[in-house]
């Protein structure tokens, strides 16, 4: 592969600095952006390969839309997860691209799409034999899908990621206890509302690479031991990004060490039957639960998933024998090969 001329896409969430910001105990926990941010990274290992790498930022305006149109290139690195801070825009992101006829990296806008709805991908799973707990979907009212459940469930939007959404109080015991959560994600994201069997067991990860023969990457375990007593064992938004408080620090990545080599491969097989029945591509990560009797819930699906280097997936490609650059360059290659 030659030198490629790639543009790094990424965006930003709008911020309105002028408002004031809602309560801490009432308002969603959001994501928090870090010092050295993925595209400066990604773009940095091209570099390192022999590409011009060139960032591009959507900041969610229709001037970003069409400057991306002009911009010349062999392929986009795409990153982009939202727009105008709607975070449920990245599928039509790639299709905007695909209508451009530029060839980019990761999802294409249907693997996205599906994967965003998490009730439509759990359909999906069901049809394919992919075990997933039990779940309905709700609207303001309107019951559009539901099994019969017991508590505890969690309570969480249907098409948010990153755990947006699901804070501890996701789980809850009691009709009272769901109605609140159900009027409180109503107020603040326009979503339905997935009601989910709550899966008690271990927090698992394991990102698939490849396309005409997928490869699953080691385990990873999120260690949700040490949350305090009485916290639901959840990766919930004070996991992911409540930088500064007892959860997040006490909240570890690691790669699965003490696995039987048969769950392991069940793990991997799932993984990859999950990835390929919502018709995702190049890469994306399968979160999933593992009780103690060795069953295998999955949980949701995530195309694209976050490449910071320190983050799970890059973790787990390290364990397979991939530096970081070399991970970058399979992703750069899996794209160009469509073109």
């Amino acid at each position: 592969m030659g030198k490629l001329k790639v543009v790094v896409l990424y965006d930003r969430m709008l911020v309105d600095e002028s408002e004031e910001p809602a309560s801490s105990d009432k308002s969603p926990v959001v994501r928090t952006l870090d010092k050295k941010e993925v595209e400066e990274e990604v773009a940095e290992a091209l570099t390192k390969l022999g590409h011009e790498s060139v960032l591009y930022e959507l900041d969610g305006t229709q001037k970003s839309l069409l400057g991306l149109a002009r911009v010349e290139c062999d392929v986009v690195f795409n990153l982009a997860e939202s727009f105008a801070d709607d975070d449920t825009s990245d599928f039509k992101i790639a299709a905007f691209l695909e209508l451009l006829g530029k060839n980019y990296t990761g999802a294409a806008s249907n693997g996205l799409m599906l994967a965003q709805d998490k009730a439509v991908a759990k359909k999906i799973f069901a049809f394919h034999g992919i075990h997933t707990p039990t779940f309905a979907k709700c609207f303001r009212g309107r019951l559009d899908f539901s099994h019969d459940l017991q508590f505890p469930v969690i309570v969480k939007p249907s098409r948010e990621d990153g755990s947006i959404g699901i804070e501890f109080s996701a789980v809850v015991n009691s009709i009272r206890e769901l109605m609140e959560r159900m009027d409180w994600l109503h107020a603040n994201f326009d979503s339905p509302v997935l009601i989910e069997e709550y899966i008690e067991g271990r927090e698992i990860y394991v990102g698939v690479i490849g396309n005409d023969k997928p490869e699953a990457l080691p385990v990873i375990e999120l260690d949700l031991s040490k949350l305090p007593e009485g916290t639901p064992r959840i990766a919930a938004a004070e996991v992911k990004w409540g930088k500064g408080t007892r959860a997040y620090r006490d909240t570890k990545s690691a790669i699965a060490t003490d696995l039987p080599d048969e769950t392991e491969q069940l793990l991997q097989q799932t993984a990859i039957a999950a990835f390929q029945a919502v018709e995702l591509r190049d890469y994306g990560r399968v979160d999933m639960r593992l009780q103690a009797d060795g069953r295998v819930h999955v949980i949701e699906v995530n195309p694209n998933p976050w490449l910071a280097s320190r983050a799970e997936f890059a973790m787990a490609a390290r364990k397979a024998g991939r530096t970081y650059t070399q991970l970058i360059e399979e992703i750069l290659e899996l794209a160009v090969a469509r073109a």
